[in-house]
């Protein structure tokens, strides 16, 4: 299967994988807006960090959304609160690497 991202994301090949694991392709685009615009350096305390270092916070995302998209605005919403809330609430605040052995 052929992932086609748009020009504007940063996502990691991580994130892509499980955008097309979890969402509908005709959400794809929305799913990466939503992430690229809303949970990443715009987030409380993140602005300046690197694309890269989002990945587990979008990661979180993404298992609390459980392919769902009012799920996801959810958890972008706690994730815009206080992201340490979503990563303890997905399970991968114990370790930096724990979002990686995720697999939905």
């Amino acid at each position: 299967m052929r992932i086609i991202v748009p020009a504007m994301t940063d996502l990691a090949a991580l994130i892509e994988r499980r955008i097309v694991q979890l969402f509908p392709q005709g959400e794809h685009a929305e799913v990466r807006r939503l992430l690229c615009e809303d949970c990443g350096a715009s987030l409380p305390g993140l602005s300046g960090s690197s694309p890269r270092s989002h990945e587990r916070i979008q990661c979180a995302a993404l298992k609390l959304s459980q392919g769902r998209l009012d799920k996801l605005y959810d958890a972008i919403a706690l994730a815009q609160t206080d992201w340490r809330d979503l990563l303890v609430a997905a399970g991968f605040a114990g370790h930096p690497d724990a979002h990686k052995d995720w697999d939905p």
